[in-house]
């Protein structure tokens, strides 16, 4: 696990302050007094704790080259912590399912997960903020076709160790085996090395290993799509209520789009069009 905090303003966004001015009725006490709840309960450890994994563009990538780092919950963790007049503290994990338990556990305050009715169970989600097809990847010379290809006897099918994918697929498959691989980096090497017929994910994810796999392809056509939301611990009493009205701003706004293109994020389709 690696933490990195950057150090934000202490004063409130402008854009944040004239929303909430707005919401109020033009009274500045009444601002005042909702982002102060609003921190107590998003960010009750005075910096907000933003849960990211590396290697997907729906969390965070990092340029090994420039060091410059992008990705969808990077950005809005950012964002968030501008508007409530924080720092933002990135608390790295290996793997997604590691950030989901982080999040369930309390030991940061905010990521952006496919909110899988599973997880709800343990996290508060927004509505969906960005909507991700899931598919395969399969390696060079590889004679899967498509999709309609997959579930076939001595095909091995890749998922990440903890993700939500197993235990979908799992009640998909009537003959391919599904094996778990610890990281996607691990991924792309049990892939080229050929202890890996296909790899199953989210095609945000599926099209950067596809980058750095020569001669892999992902797959026309889907087999779901993940709904990605806002997750933040339960009991945050007010602060569910505030982080539905940012969700909501940054549809409105184009910010996730945004993010995500800068992240470099393809398979993505707008939320509510499944």
């Amino acid at each position: 696990m690696t933490i990195i905090l950057v150090r934000r303003p202490a004063l409130l966004a402008s854009v944040a302050l004239s929303l909430l001015f707005a919401a109020c009725g033009g009274n500045p006490v009444a601002a005042d007094a909702q982002i102060e709840r609003a921190q107590k309960a998003l960010a009750p450890g005075g910096k907000l704790r933003v849960g990211v994994y590396p290697g997907s563009p729906t969390s965070m990538l990092r340029d090994a080259a420039s060091g410059e780092t992008r990705g969808v919950t990077y950005e809005l963790g950012a964002d968030l912590a501008r508007r409530l007049g924080v720092p933002v503290e990135y608390v790295e994990y290996p793997r997604v399912a590691e950030v989901v338990s982080a999040l369930k556990d309390g030991k940061i305050d905010f990521t952006v997960t496919n909110a899988s009715p599973a997880r709800a169970l343990d996290i508060d989600f927004t509505p969906p903020v960005l909507d991700v097809e899931l598919g395969y990847l399969v390696p060079k010379g590889s004679v899967i076709a498509g999709v309609a290809d997959i579930d076939q006897p001595g095909v091995r099918v890749g998922v990440t160790q903890g993700s939500t994918t197993r235990g979908v697929l799992s009640k998909v498959f009537k003959h391919a085996a599904i094996t778990e691989a610890p990281t996607v980096k691990a991924a792309i090497e049990m892939l080229a090395t050929q202890k890996l017929d296909a790899f199953a994910t989210n095609k945000a994810i599926l099209f950067g290993m596809s980058d750095e796999l020569a001669g892999s392809r992902v797959l026309e056509g889907r087999w779901g799509v993940e709904h990605f939301g806002i997750g933040i611990p339960k009991g945050r009493g007010e602060g569910m209520a505030y982080m539905r009205r940012f969700a909501q701003e940054l549809n409105a706004a184009g910010t996730v789009q945004r993010a995500a293109q800068r992240a470099g994020l393809r398979g993505s389709v707008a939320p509510g069009t499944q």
